[in-house]
């Protein structure tokens, strides 16, 4: 079980790393002149490999998980209420990444129209996210 969960923690913090840095790529996108098409095309560029990258990290830290919960039994029955919060963590990030890559089509085709500030704050949440699901996996509150 130790290697699941040792397993689990690094592609968990891989997906995370992936999730702190796509949006900062689109803080960028969203900075960059209508004329400097080249400094677009490689960002889009950056972001879709780093999409895809996050994308193949997210597969096996859910199934390692999802071991773990249903295999090993970590977090089932009376007394784990922290796991029902920290599978709704979980489906928060999924739905972060979708979201990630439904802007990233956005910038592709020219059709985003927010600004770098909100960017900024939108590259927040995971790390809200991150500092959630540890304290709950770790401190388990309730």
């Amino acid at each position: 079980m130790l290697w699941f969960k040792s397993f689990h923690i690094i592609f968990v913090a891989s997906w995370f790393a992936g999730l702190f840095y796509l949006p900062r790529i689109f803080v960028n996108l969203a900075m960059v002149e209508p004329q400097s098409l080249a400094e677009r095309d490689r960002l889009l560029l950056m972001a879709r490999k780093l999409l895809r990258f996050t994308t193949l990290l997210a597969v096996p830290a859910l199934a390692l998980g999802l071991c773990l919960w249903l295999y090993y039994g970590i977090g089932l029955g009376p007394g784990n209420d922290w796991m029902h919060a920290k599978l709704a963590v979980v489906v928060l990030a999924v739905v972060y990444h979708t979201v990630c890559a439904r802007m990233l089509r956005q910038f592709e085709a020219h059709a985003m129209d927010r600004s770098h500030f909100w960017f900024r704050w939108f590259n927040e949440l995971p790390v809200l996210m991150l500092v959630a699901a540890v304290l709950l996996v770790v401190v388990k509150p309730f």
